[in-house]
């Protein structure tokens, strides 16, 4: 059973940093797509970054330039990295990827880490 866990969540200072990780338990296979989201108190769920094979990456310009998503499959985990972090960037970080073989992958969905920015 493929699980997703999310860490590196936590209490950050504006204009501080934190690293997301996604770590994908029980797979053998390669991490193919993983995207970001939040969601924040009475939001709509938001996408902050998508990465691809090869390694194509899209933000929103609400963090470009701030948030980068990176994939190591050689660790089967995927991580982002949030930089100048700002009040508004309070939410629950939730990691999606696409894991399988090349024709053939299975979306999962990890548990959520809360990030809060505040001093």
């Amino acid at each position: 059973q493929v699980q997703l866990v999310e860490s590196g969540g936590g209490l950050v200072q504006p204009g501080g940093s934190l690293r997301l990780s996604c770590a994908a338990s029980g797979s053998m296979f390669s991490i193919y797509t993983m995207r970001w989201y939040r969601q924040a108190p009475g939001k709509q769920r938001e996408l902050v970054a998508t990465i691809t094979s090869p390694g194509n990456t899209n933000y929103p310009d609400s963090v470009k330039g701030r948030f980068t998503i990176s994939i190591d499959n050689t660790k089967k985990a995927g991580y982002l990295q949030m930089n100048s972090l700002k009040p508004e960037d309070t939410a629950v970080y939730l990691c999606y990827a696409e894991i399988g073989v090349p024709n053939s992958r299975t979306a999962y969905w990890g548990q959520g880490t809360q990030v809060t920015v505040s001093s």
